[in-house]
């Protein structure tokens, strides 16, 4: 089968194919939107203009969609390892130095803190709109100073994360819960730490005692959410685990009471 000479022009002039066009990206850029973009005389080349617009549109559909989806998965692919060198073994986390290739092309060399990933539990007991929130406070010698924390904890190897929130809840504070959610997975700081730190909202709190490791010293308190926000703002609470999941339990809520509104009306 032969084509139209003009679509075979198309093809052979993709090359030079007008940079405000091209720049028109992504999919949300509507259909009727583009067609107009490519039909306008003084934007286009002689060799398009008179083309039908069903044939300038499926070559904008290739250019927007084949070839933005290539550059994508591009972007996403890992780096590439050249070496690997352990600089430190610790009984919470080890220590490498990488030369490797980035998926922008960049050799570099990167001192990665590895760690087997965190769990975070933000345990509330529901009281009406101010729900509380079971914060804990103790010292950190890295801080240097007392800090305001959900507790949380070390995924051991092999372990489940789910497994892993729920031994931690117990052993550090005594309470046991009944609704675990997961809400969160975040990087504290991706730039040199490859620790992951997996958020559980629990509810359904029932106390008992706790059950500390050896060299933890723990307070716990139950703070009303409108409290939480402000220790914050304040700068009182300076866990980053701790601020991240305080102001996502307050977002929840806000758009949770807006629904409800909505629905009375």
């Amino acid at each position: 089968m032969k084509y139209p000479a003009a679509r075979s022009e198309i093809a052979n002039a993709a090359p030079n194919f007008p940079a405000p066009t091209i720049a028109i990206r992504g999919r949300g850029a509507p259909a009727f939107f583009i067609v107009r973009s490519i039909s306008a005389a003084d934007a286009l080349p002689k060799w398009q203009r008179g083309v039908p617009h069903s044939s300038s549109f499926a070559f904008l559909t290739y250019i927007l969609y084949v070839k933005k989806s290539k550059s994508s998965a591009t972007k996403s692919k890992a780096a590439r390892v050249l070496s690997r060198r352990l600089v430190y073994k610790g009984p919470v986390f080890w220590v490498t130095s990488e030369r490797v290739v980035e998926p922008s092309g960049v050799r570099v060399l990167r001192e990665v803190v590895r760690h087997t990933g965190s769990v975070v539990v933000l345990a509330t007991l529901d009281d009406g709109k101010d729900p509380h929130v079971l914060l804990e406070r103790q010292y950190r010698h890295a801080a240097d100073s007392y800090m305001w924390e959900l507790p949380a904890g070390r995924i051991d190897k092999g372990e489940k994360a789910l497994a892993a929130a729920k031994r931690e809840l117990l052993e550090e504070t005594g309470y046991k819960a009944k609704s675990w959610k997961k809400i969160l997975k975040f990087y504290a700081s991706p730039g040199f730490v490859a620790e992951s730190m997996t958020v559980f909202w629990v509810r359904g709190l029932t106390p008992g005692p706790a059950q500390p490791e050896a060299d933890e010293v723990i307070e716990q308190r139950l703070v009303p959410l409108s409290r939480a926000i402000q220790m914050v703002i304040r700068g009182t609470i300076r866990d980053a685990k701790t601020i991240a999941s305080v102001l996502w339990l307050s977002h929840h809520k806000l758009v949770h009471c807006h629904e409800n509104k909505g629905r009375d009306v």
